[in-house]
């Protein structure tokens, strides 16, 4: 399977305890997919929404194609995402008695077909942020006196 990655959101990990995630397909148009395979994509701000036992995403910033008509759709509209009816119904559950958020951490390709990866979490306080942080960086200094050690 050929997966071209495109975009990831980190600032998702830096918020959230990302517990589950899930692959849905975007229901997009010809040149939004066009600037998509550009790389014109920002999820960093976007987050995702139930309504009506269908998944929504919102604020996803796709630039407009720059060969297009000015028929292009808006950058930032809220757009669908496809997933299977389990799926939903398992999301619903979790955001509705859980409490967590659903928030895009990648972009990519699969087979030709814009995927969008979810991730399904619940949200740091700021003391976490700076335990996790604290983490990375004791684990890369470790990491680096390895390397040093065996040179």
């Amino acid at each position: 399977m050929g997966i071209k990655i495109i975009a990831t959101n980190k600032k998702a990990y830096h918020e959230y305890f990302i517990e589950d995630v899930y692959e849905a397909g975007l229901v997009l148009t010809g040149t939004e997919v066009k600037s998509l395979r550009l790389g014109q994509v920002n999820i960093k701000e976007s987050f995702c929404r139930i309504k009506g036992g269908e998944v929504f995403i919102n604020n996803m910033n796709i630039t407009p194609y720059e060969f297009g008509n000015r028929e292009n759709p808006d950058p930032t509209r809220v757009r669908k995402l496809l997933l299977h009816k389990e799926e939903i119904l398992k999301l619903t559950k979790q955001v509705d008695e859980r409490g967590l958020a659903m928030v895009p951490t990648k972009i990519y390709f699969k087979n030709s077909r814009a995927k969008i990866e979810i991730g399904v979490g619940r949200g740091k306080k700021l003391h976490d942020k700076r335990e996790t942080l604290k983490r990375k960086q004791h684990d890369r200094e470790t990491a680096r006196a390895i390397r040093e050690h065996h040179r």
